[in-house]
């Protein structure tokens, strides 16, 4: 591993969506052209196969097909990570060694899919997809929608394997930060992974956000970074508070939905998901579009902070 590269995990990393076609079958080239906008608009990295892009609804194939077309598109521009979510720990394992051939940069490791581990058994898995690769590893933290809460204790393990070099905080609890340098200084790279409370943890320490709907408001999400790494707190405070109403969408079950939605009002992408996530209807998507065209009516003129 080289060393090097984990000094450009900071900042606004998108966890991207995956495109498809209208029959749910994987598009590629549309896919490549969305994380090539976001590079442009000026994100600072990109995590493919999260949450997000519909990992556990991808085959292993369509995978590694992903990772690859995404690498050819980053070509090294800024940081390329991949979620590994996976329902065993082999498949995990081979999942990352694929990911290292094809040449990506990281990996953003969850505990074993399905089946909710014990913290001992979480902490063997991670440390297992580690050593299977000389690839970074980030530790995704999700308590919430995972159901396995990564303890400062089982950090403290983890910390003993020296290509895991971050953790993605999602508790939701912004005391983890700080616990979080308190117990171990800067030997891991602390990422925010929960959109409505990204502010308060760069604010608290974290060097970086991976975020939702940054994938339909990348050069906002941007400046709340850079203001905020700015110490120009003020400043952000006034764009975080536009923004906010649809971060919250990150929070709640139909994410994906949510997001995608917004990418296609925005001409960013398509809606289509792959089922069993349909398409929102009725009274929330009605919701969401009304928080989209409050937003882009009152959407902040950048230029005075920047």
């Amino acid at each position: 591993m080289n060393p090097l590269q984990t000094k450009l995990w900071r900042g606004v990393f998108p966890a991207v969506t995956t495109q498809f076609h209208a029959d749910q079958s994987l598009d590629l080239p549309a896919t490549q052209q969305m994380l090539d906008r976001l590079i442009h608009e000026g994100v600072h990295g990109i995590i493919v196969a999260g949450t997000v892009g519909e990992n556990m609804s991808l085959s292993a194939t369509e995978k590694r097909q992903l990772v690859a077309a995404a690498h050819e598109v980053v070509a090294g521009r800024v940081p390329l990570l991949s979620g590994v979510a996976e329902t065993t720990t082999q498949a995990a394992c081979d999942y990352a060694k694929a990911c290292e051939t094809i040449g990506i940069d990281g990996l953003m490791v969850l505990p074993g899919m399905v089946y909710k581990s014990q913290q001992h058994e979480a902490i063997a898995h991670l440390s297992a997809v580690a050593r299977s690769t000389g690839l970074p590893i980030m530790v995704y933290n999700n308590p919430v929608s995972y159901h396995v809460d990564i303890s400062l204790d089982s950090m403290a393990q983890l910390a003993q394997i020296p290509n895991i070099v971050a953790v993605k905080e999602s508790t939701e609890d912004t005391r983890r930060i700080s616990e979080l340098y308190s117990r171990f200084d800067h030997r891991f790279t602390v990422f925010s992974g929960v959109d409505d409370i990204a502010l308060e943890s760069l604010m608290l320490g974290a060097t970086g956000w991976i975020s939702g709907l940054t994938n339909v408001f990348p050069k906002e999400s941007v400046a709340i970074y850079t203001l905020a790494s700015q110490g120009r707190y003020h400043e952000a405070r006034e764009l975080w508070r536009w923004f906010l109403p649809l971060l919250r969408l990150d929070t709640i079950p139909t994410l994906v939905q949510c997001i995608k939605f917004a990418e296609m009002l925005m001409g960013r992408g398509s809606e289509t998901v792959r089922a069993p996530r349909l398409p929102l209807s009725g009274d929330e998507r009605q919701r969401v579009q009304s928080l989209l065209e409050t937003a882009v009516a009152s959407r902040p003129d950048l230029s005075k902070w920047l």
